[in-house]
Parts: structure tokens; sequence; C-alpha cells
């Protein structure tokens, strides 16, 4: 798959778009010989990146990679962490965050293409997509407690929402990493595949998904994020403003005429 364009945020992060796939963003990890630690560099790189995909209509599904061979993420930079003041330490906590609400408040559908160690605020950001793909070589987990802090890029709560209370709970206590299989058995990741094909799935995913309406995705997108952890009544009042969002736009139209003239449609987008 040819790459048609592609964007650079700082040192560490790549915005890519491919040949055939114009609708697809490809957010790259690109911070190799750290294996993907996010620095506080990296994590503003990140953010940058979210920043210019959430304004861009034209992405329908963005799918988040790693350059790396044998990682997806491995977390936080300890060694930039070690060298910080208290002090420091605060002013960099905004730059961390705002790398993860990026990554979990982008608009369109996001993939995770996962291999190799997703561990910590590695696993956080692939926690933060919609879907995770993993190959067989993937070993996630949220190990922050055995160096004395907590999972602190969205972890303690989108952990719970994906495999219950009390199966987060034992994770993020023991700190233990999980392999691939156990990872899929749990539902610690979404779709497991041979090894070396996490990138190749996600992204031919993200394609599938992107061939649907634009309007139809970001609304369904809201309404399944905002109705999480609402009762019943209150979820069905979100679907339903996401519902009327969507009912007279152009997409809408366009979904029924083509239906109707068995055709594929041409999405205007709005």
């Amino acid at each position: 798959m040819g790459v048609t364009s592609e964007q650079r945020f700082g040192e560490f992060v790549v915005v890519r778009r491919h040949e055939g796939q114009d609708h697809v963003a490809e957010l790259v990890l690109d911070r190799p010989k750290a294996m993907n630690a996010v620095s506080t560099a990296m994590a503003r790189a990140i953010a940058d990146a979210c920043a210019a995909l959430a304004a861009d209509q034209g992405v329908r599904a963005t799918v988040l990679t790693s350059s790396h061979e044998r990682a997806f993420c491995v977390g936080a930079d300890l060694k930039e962490r070690n060298s910080f003041t208290d002090a420091e330490l605060v002013r960099q906590r905004p730059t961390a965050r705002a790398a993860y609400t990026g990554v979990l408040e982008l608009p369109m559908p996001v993939v995770a293409a996962v291999h190799g160690f997703a561990l910590g605020g590695g696993f956080e950001l692939a926690l933060a997509c919609d879907v995770i793909v993993a190959d067989r070589t993937a070993v996630v987990g949220l190990p922050e407690v055995s160096v004395g802090v907590i999972p602190g890029g969205g972890g303690t709560q989108l952990l719970p929402r994906r495999v219950g209370a009390a199966r987060a709970a034992e994770l993020v206590f023991t700190a233990r990493r999980v392999e691939a299989a156990e990872a899929r058995e749990l539902g610690l990741v979404d779709e497991l595949v041979d090894a070396g094909r996490d990138r190749e799935e996600a992204l031919a995913l993200g394609g599938r998904i992107a061939a649907n309406s634009p309007v139809g995705l970001r609304a369904a997108k809201r309404a399944l994020r905002l109705g999480q952890g609402l009762d019943l009544r209150a979820g069905l009042e979100v679907e339903d403003a996401a519902w009327r969002s969507v009912a007279f736009s152009g997409d809408r139209a366009e979904g029924v005429a083509a239906f109707n003239e068995k055709r594929k449609p041409s999405w205007p987008g709005e």
C-alpha cells in the first residue's frame, strides 16, 4: 500500500494517507530508539496530530500504529521522568494528559494496531481507541503500581469499561503483563491476528469503516461514548439526540437514494 501523503508532527509522530484509502488516516508513533516511550515532546506531538485529525472532515477513520518492530508503546518515558523535579512533573502533567485525551476525543472511529509491548501509557493509548487489533506477539498491561504511581492516561476508567471492575482491579493491582491469547480472552483486545499482521488488518478494518457515512460514523461514536455509564433511559435520550443530528443530513438522503438505486453511495459528508 503506497503512501500518498505524510505529515510529521514534531520528531516522533507521523500522519500518513495511503493509496486507495483517501478517508483513512494512519497515526504513527515514531520514536523507535525508545520503543515509543512517551516523552514530553512526543506527548505534545500526539496532541497536535490529534487536533489536526479532529479538524479534518475528510477523515472517516484513524488507525493508530507503531514504527517499532517489537513494541507498540512502552508507556511514559521514565528516564525523562526521573530527571524531573516535583515542580517540573506538575507542569508536565497537562501535556501528558492532552496526548491521551487527544486520542480519546477523536470524533471519528479509531482502530489501534498493537504488536509487541503495549504497557502502561502505551496500553492506555490503545484503550483510548474504539477497537484494538493485536497480533500474537502482543503483551499488554498497566504496571504503574510497580513503580509507585497509578495509570494516569485513562487506564483506571477505560479498562473497567472494557472488562468490568473486578477484572480491571486485578490487572491494575497485580501490575501483571498479559500475553496476546489471554488478552483476547479477557477482552483487553478485540481482534487477534497472526504475528506481523496487526497493522495490515487494522488498516483494512479502517477501510471498511471509512466506506460508511462520515456523518453517521461520527454520530454513532458520539452516542456510544456519551451513553456509557448512563442508565438505559438516559442513554436512549443520547441516542435520540444523535439520531436527530443525522436524520435530515445529506448523507442520510444519499444513503437512502443509493440503497434504492442499488448503487454505491457518494457521501456528501454533511
